[in-house]
C-alpha cells in the first residue's frame, strides 16, 4: 500500500472512498477456478493535496493484471468506429504517409492501428497482453508483446525508429511506473511529434457517480489540472484538450514537446472551469464517496423489490466494472441468474467474486429475464440497439448510474 503520492512523492493522501477487500476485476474464472481461494486487495481511493491526483492506494503486479488479458477492444463495434475516426482525423491533420510511423501503447487487438495499416501508413503497436497481442499479429499489425518504458523506447530509437504519432488510449491510468510510461513518450516522439492521450476524466466520474470505474488497474483518475502536471515532469505539455463520451466521460489531449506549441484556448478554459469546481480540493472527493454509498441503497433496494415480486434478473456486461458493482454492492447469484457478454473469450467463464456464469447475449431471448441490469452502461445506446429483440418482447433494462432507471 502507498503512503505516498506516485506523482510528486507528497505524503499529503487522505482516503476518499473505501470498496473493502475486491477481486482482480478482470479475473475471470473458469469451472476449475471456482473452489479456489481468488486474491483480493484493498481498493481504496486517495487526493493528493500536493500535486491534485487522484489514486487508489494499492498496487498489483503487473504481470498479475495484464500478461494475459480478457478485454478485447474490438468486440465493441462503437469504439473501433471511434479508433477509426480519429485515426482518420490524425493522418490529415498530420499529413501522415508511408514515411511516418504511428505508436501506441497498450494496442489491444490493433483495433486502432489497422485503421493507419490499411492506409499504408507503418504502424508499431505495443502490449505487454500476449494473447490480445497475438491477435493484433494475425489482423497485420506489428505488435511488441512488453510493458512499455525509457528503455524500450531507446531500442527503438537506437534501431533507428521514431514516433510521429503516438497513441496511449486509456494507459496513463495504468501504470505504475507512471513517469516512466511518460518518460518513454517524450524520448520516443519527434521533435515535432504529437501523443494522443484518452484517459477517463476525473470530473465525469464524479458528476456522474460512476465509482464502478475504479479497480485495481486504474492506478489514476486525472482531471485536466494534475495530469498537466505528470506529463510536465518528463518534458511534454499539453497543447490541445477535447472532453469526449468514452467511457463515460474522458479527456482527449494532444502532448507536445514543451516549448514547441502554445496551449489552445481549450486548455485554458477547462482548467479554469476546474478551478471553479474545486476538483482540486479534498472536499469534492469526500462528497463523491457519500454519494456512492446512497446509491448501494438504492439499487440494492430496487433488486431485492423486484426479486421479492417473482421478477427474475440478468445482468449484461462482463466487464471490470460490472465485477466492481456486483462485489461493491454484494450482488450475486441470490439476486441475478447470469451475465450476458458479447465475448466469445468471456463465455463460460464465471465473474471474479460473485461466481455468476457468463453466457452469450442469446440466452436473454432464450429465458428472458424480466430486467437486465446493464453493467456496461458505458456501451448502453449500442447495447440496447444489439438487443432490440429482447426489449421488443418485453424484456428491460436497467441503468444503475447515476441513478437506477429502467429503460
Amino acid at each position: 500500500m502507498t503512503t505516498a503520492c506516485r506523482n510528486c512523492g507528497s505524503s499529503k493522501l487522505e482516503l476518499v472512498l473505501s470498496l473493502g477487500s475486491m477481486p482482480l476485476a478482470n479475473a475471470l474464472l473458469t469451472d476449475a477456478e471456482l473452489g479456489r481461494p481468488e486474491p483480493r486487495f484493498p481498493l481504496e481511493l486517495a487526493y493528493c493535496d500536493g500535486c491534485c491526483l487522484v489514486q487508489i492506494t494499492e498496487s498489483v503486479e503487473p504481470e498479475l493484471l495484464f500478461r494475459e488479458y480478457a478485454y478485447f477492444s474490438s468486440v465493441s463495434d462503437a469504439f473501433v468506429e471511434h479508433a477509426r475516426q480519429i485515426a482518420q482525423r490524425v493522418t490529415n491533420e498530420r499529413a501522415l504517409g508511408p514515411s511516418s510511423l504511428v505508436v501506441e501503447l497498450a494496442s489491444n487487438d490493433g483495433y486502432l492501428l489497422q485503421h493507419y495499416a490499411r492506409a499504408g501508413i507503418p504502424v508499431l503497436g505495443i502490449d505487454p497482453a500476449r494473447n490480445v497481442a497475438q491477435v493484433a499479429i494475425e489482423r497485420g499489425v506489428p505488435t511488441i508483446a512488453e510493458f512499455f518504458g525509457p528503455e524500450l523506447a531507446d531500442r527503438l530509437v537506437a534501431g533507428g525508429r521514431r514516433a510521429d504519432v503516438i497513441h496511449a488510449n486509456n494507459v496513463l491510468a495504468h501504470v505504475p511506473d507512471l513517469h516512466g510510461v511518460v518518460a518513454g513518450i517524450a524520448r520516443l516522439l519527434t521533435p515535432n511529434g504529437v501523443a494522443v492521450i484518452e484517459t477517463p476524466y476525473v470530473r465525469e466520474m464524479v458528476e456522474r457517480l460512476e465509482f464502478d470505474t475504479i479497480y485495481h488497474e486504474h492506478l489514476f483518475y486525472y482531471s485536466l489540472g494534475s495530469l498537466r502536471e505528470v506529463l510536465a515532469r518528463d518534458g511534454l505539455s499539453i497543447a490541445h484538450v477535447e472532453r469526449i463520451p468514452v467511457h463515460g466521460g474522458s479527456l482527449r489531449v494532444f502532448a507536445v514537446p514543451q516549448g514547441s506549441v502554445s496551449p489552445s484556448e481549450t486548455v485554458r478554459t477547462t482548467l479554469a472551469e476546474e478551478d471553479a469546481l474545486g476538483v482540486c480540493t479534498s472536499a469534492y472527493y469526500r462528497e463523491f464517496g457519500a454519494r456512492v454509498s446512497e446509491l448501494r441503497g438504492e439499487l440494492t433496494a430496487m433488486l431485492g423489490d423486484l426479486r421479492r415480486s417473482g421478477h427474475r434478473i440478468a445482468a449484461y456486461g462482463a466487464a471490470a466494472k460490472g465485477a466492481i458493482l456486483l462485489n461493491a454492492f454484494g450482488i450475486g447469484p441470490e439476486t441475478l441468474d447470469f451475465v450476458a457478454d458479447r465475448s466469445p473469450y468471456k463465455q463460460g467463464r464465471y465473474m471474479p467474486g460473485v461466481h455468476l456464469p457468463i453466457a452469450s447475449p442469446e440466452r436473454l431471448l432464450d429465458q428472458m429475464p424480466d430486467e437486465t441490469l446493464l453493467l456496461a452502461w458505458n456501451f448502453a445506446d449500442e447495447i440496447l440497439a444489439q438487443q432490440a429483440e429482447y426489449r421488443r418482447r418485453g424484456g428491460r433494462f436497467i441503468l444503475p448510474i447515476p441513478k437506477p432507471t429502467v429503460v
